[in-house]
């Protein structure tokens, strides 16, 4: 057993019915040319031949104690955890994003590990769709995508390893040999972890303090007290509607060039002129900009289990009728963010990140202060392969996130990068944000406004 760390616990602690906190993904996936009819069931076959699953697809959740652990699950039943789904004809796009929005409003099991994954056939065009979801506590975006990548493959005729089953990365001989001669090395590093945490609660309050104080002289400095409130920020449904598209990096990073931004910088100013026409459409627009959290990677190794993420606050600039006008703020107030956590070391910018989510949490749980608001919704930029990838002989054709909403934040829009498309995985709680599929449309907007 290994004790859960103080970053996956607050993703346990945060569940509810109405608010699952597991991060999926969909992918498209085109058989090959001479596939047979049996092409879907005999892959089906071929994956549930891997009964016995490795880390961290075979770890379950038990409490010792009072505290929560990871635990190998000695009952592990393959078949609770895969399934072989159809879509009635005629398998639209629109009918498989609707079943996608149905599984992934439903919660994980806590008996068993926190993983499903569905094989859809029948998919229009004779394309099968793969849907998984695992929980936040388990990975995060970045090692989510590596664990996708370790389970598919760049050669189209290479047969694989389903991702449950992957062996662990062998480490060196060094390091295994520094464990053979230290077995309390795990212990020590999590209780130094623990310490490095609380000793930077020092330098999360200066920060916090220091960004009221700047923001007062700075338009361009974004606080975690000046987020208006708007529709996305009330308590949420347990019911999701999901949509999808994919947009040519070419063409975004072209829109780049000319305006001397980055690739974040123009799909943040996407998001921000979809944001700003979905919100005037209903009468609903607030004065004050809205501002979206970026989940930013710290992770400096290639290891693929926990979190080690921090958080961005960007102003989106959604008062401002001038796409330019909104790109320039995007810009300030992205910078201003980076410098801020450039003035921390790796623990004190994940210490940060907590405070700044469990406040979120914490405020909405309670009702502190209603008014009060650290961020509107959550846009994640996750980076993927830059080549076309294989799944035993089917081309994956697209890639698309399904990630998390919680109660005063109803709205999170996550995209990944692969082969040459930026794919666009929006997630939103059903009832709060109706018609979510306009948002394509308006994003395709704010991208054509800018060329």
């Amino acid at each position: 057993m290994k004790p859960v760390n103080p970053m996956d616990l607050v993703f346990l602690l945060l569940e509810r019915r109405n608010q699952p906190m597991h991060v999926g993904g969909l992918f498209l996936v085109k058989p090959p040319e001479d596939a047979g009819p049996s092409f879907v069931q005999d892959l089906v076959g071929h994956v549930m031949g891997y009964k016995v699953p490795t880390p961290p697809f075979n770890q379950r959740l038990v409490t010792r104690g009072g505290f929560q652990f990871w635990a190998e699950d000695e009952d592990f039943d393959l078949e609770s955890h895969v399934y072989h789904l159809a879509l009635p004809k005629p398998g639209r796009i629109r009918e498989l994003l609707a079943l996608i929005s149905k599984l992934h409003s439903a919660l994980l099991d806590r008996h068993k590990p926190l993983w499903e994954v569905y094989v859809i056939e029948g998919v229009e065009g004779g394309r099968v769709a793969v849907y998984s979801k695992i929980h936040h506590a388990l990975v995060d975006g970045v090692s989510a995508m590596r664990l996708l990548e370790r389970g598919t493959t760049a050669d189209p005729d290479e047969t694989i390893i389903p991702v449950w089953a992957l062996p662990k990365k062998q480490r060196s001989k060094q390091d295994q040999d520094e464990l053979a001669l230290d077995p309390v090395r795990q212990l020590i590093q999590q209780a130094q972890g623990a310490k490095k945490m609380a000793t930077s609660a020092g330098k999360v309050v200066s920060e916090v303090a220091n960004s009221i104080r700047r923001r007062n002289k700075d338009k361009d400095y974004v606080s975690i007290f000046q987020a208006p409130r708007t529709i996305f920020n009330q308590r949420i449904s347990g019911s999701r509607r999901f949509a999808a598209q994919s947009w040519s990096m070419d063409r975004i990073r072209a829109v780049g060039k000319r305006h001397g931004a980055t690739l974040n910088d123009i799909v943040l100013s996407m998001c921000s002129a979809a944001l700003r026409r979905y919100l005037m459409d209903i009468d609903a627009l607030p004065e004050k900009p809205l501002v979206t959290m970026v989940p930013m990677s710290l992770r400096k190794d290639d290891s693929e289990g926990g979190n080690q993420v921090a958080v961005i606050l960007a102003d989106l600039g959604t008062h401002l009728e001038s796409p330019l006008d909104r790109l320039k703020s995007i810009q300030g107030s992205v910078n201003n963010s980076k410098e801020r956590f450039s003035r921390m070391n790796q623990a004190e910018s994940m210490a940060y990140t907590s405070a700044i989510m469990t406040a979120h949490g914490t405020n909405m749980a309670l009702g502190i202060n209603p008014a009060w608001q650290a961020f509107n919704l959550v846009v994640s930029n996750v980076p993927g392969a830059d080549k076309p990838r294989y799944w035993n002989g089917a081309v994956i054709e697209g890639i698309y996130p399904v990630s998390i909403v919680m109660d005063g934040v109803a709205l999170n829009i996550t995209l990944t990068s692969y082969a040459g498309n930026l794919e666009f995985g929006l997630i939103g709680c059903q009832r709060t944000v109706p018609h979510l599929q306009r948002f394509l449309q308006y994003l395709e907007e704010g991208l054509a406004e800018l060329e």
